[in-house]
């Protein structure tokens, strides 16, 4: 590793190996001679003077790319795609006179963008079905475990730790389809010429319209896509980068709002980020265990979300056919953005994989609370017994309001249950009253809600990608 110079953290800390390669230069080049391959192999079947050997010529130099050469003819020229189609002709002698026959820079520089953000995609996506597949081991797991809900983080009506996990789920199943929606778009820009209107193509062709579209399609069809735009200027609309990036930072707000909600949970001390038996919480406390993990998730996808608006302004600011003051800033704002993601993701499995749950703590919290929840059935039962209905809510509005300020000003435990029972208007004991506050009575259809959604929404979802394999993400930090 270079110590002298800098490197950006998604490639030293944060991204996978597999979102890496993508974005490196080796992958760009090789994908530029496939799209070369495509084009001379569809010229060839359409007429052109591109012969069966020039093909399988540069058919056998896919991969051995000589970069030296293509180095040190970018010295000269300044310019990489014109380096590169000479670096391959030096390899190719056969074929050098008809690589990127017809084309411009763009046939290969956004092909070949559109290809790597597609795969990305895809490696996202796979990701998004790992976390899935834990977090519904997760939700049934403790689907029936009763926790104190929050509303405006105050003390709300009782879930359960199972059903909270579906909302996280929930998030991540409305990321995944945006997914699946934006790769069963997928196309190519093809081979559009100068300013799209594949005017050199319909000379070479000698006024055959029907072959300029045709070689477009078979270009995508030999890169595996299964349509090019219709329309293009020189380079596909910026439009894609926008959407991609949106769908990025969608995942973003998801894996975001799921670590707040374990930071919050860690500060409660009711479920914890995993925690590693030699890892140190703060240089100065050694007791501490900080959500390092979570709190890195919250930090990477606050700067995938401020990035998505790179592309945004970038589509806006397009002059007519082509500009280019959107290279540099592509450069940089997408393969973060999808380098971030991944990292945010293996962050995300790793967290999910490892949860640690302390049930006591999570009982204790929701019984201190329970007795005021408990009100409306206490006054219920009340009624039944003959109790009139707005005396009884008056007392209990007066007992409830005492028992709090005792737990606030005092620092008391709840004595609510005590002072009803203490209270003849409602002619019941604290036993009785022990017995009617089973925190399992109070959390609605949780549980049913949660198995439903596992097995009705979930299962399917992850039916259609049983051949992704389980991993287990490594982080580095």
């Amino acid at each position: 590793m270079a110590r002298d110079v800098y490197e950006s953290p998604l490639s030293a800390r944060y991204a996978g190996k597999e979102m890496k390669y993508l974005f490196s230069p080796d992958m760009k080049f090789r994908t530029w001679r496939r799209l070369w391959i495509a084009l001379a192999e569809a010229e060839m079947e359409l007429g052109l003077p591109v012969t069966p050997e020039q093909v399988a010529e540069l058919k056998a130099h896919t991969d051995d790319i000589n970069y030296e050469v293509a180095e040190a003819r970018e010295k000269e020229v300044r310019h990489d795609v014109m380096s590169h189609v000479y670096a391959y002709g030096q390899q190719c002698p056969k074929a050098a006179g008809i690589i990127h026959l017809g084309a411009t820079s763009c046939y290969v520089g956004d092909n070949t963008d559109i290809i790597i953000m597609y795969e990305g995609l895809r490696l996202i996506r796979d990701k998004l079905v790992r976390v899935l597949r834990v977090l519904g081991d997760f939700a049934r797991q403790y689907k029936d475990m009763p926790t104190l809900a929050f509303t405006h983080f105050q003390p709300a009506q009782p879930t359960t730790v199972g059903k909270r996990a579906t909302l996280w789920m929930q998030d991540l199943l409305i990321d995944l389809e945006d997914v699946e929606y934006r790769i069963s778009k997928a196309s190519l820009l093809g081979c559009k010429g100068t300013t799209g209107t594949q005017a050199s193509f319909l000379e070479l062709f000698e006024g055959d319209h029907e072959k300029c579209r045709t070689l477009d399609q078979k270009i995508a069809e030999k890169m595996g896509y299964p349509r090019c735009y219709a329309v293009s200027g020189q380079t596909y609309s910026r439009k894609l980068d926008n959407q991609m990036l949106s769908v990025l930072s969608g995942i973003a707000q998801s894996a975001a709002k799921f670590s707040n909600d374990l930071r919050l949970l860690q500060h409660l001390k009711e479920i914890e980020e995993p925690f590693e038996k030699n890892q140190i919480g703060s240089s100065a406390m050694a007791y501490k265990r900080n959500p390092m993990r979570s709190e890195r998730i919250a930090s990477l996808a606050r700067y995938v979300i401020a990035d998505a608006v790179n592309p945004a302004m970038t589509m806006a600011g397009q002059w007519f056919e082509r500009t280019l003051d959107d290279s540099a800033n592509k450069r940089i704002s997408i393969p973060e953005a999808f380098l971030a993601v991944d990292g945010i993701l293996n962050l995300y499995l790793n967290v999910a994989d490892g949860l640690v749950v302390y049930p006591g703590v999570i009982r204790e919290r929701l019984l201190k609370e329970l007795p005021f929840m408990a009100t409306e059935n206490i006054m219920m039962d009340a009624v039944k017994r003959g109790g009139n209905r707005q005396e009884l809510h008056e007392r209990i509005r007066v007992h409830s309001m005492a028992a709090a300020r005792a737990v606030k000003e005092e620092g008391r435990d709840n004595d609510l249950l005590s002072r009803i029972a203490a209270d003849p208007s409602f002619g019941v004991t604290e036993a009785e009253l022990q017995g009617l506050i089973r925190p399992e009575k109070y959390v609605g259809r949780a549980p049913e809600q949660t198995e439903e959604f596992l097995t009705e929404t979930v299962a399917p979802v992850l039916a259609r990608y049983a051949q992704v394999t389980d991993e287990k993400a490594a982080i580095n930090v």
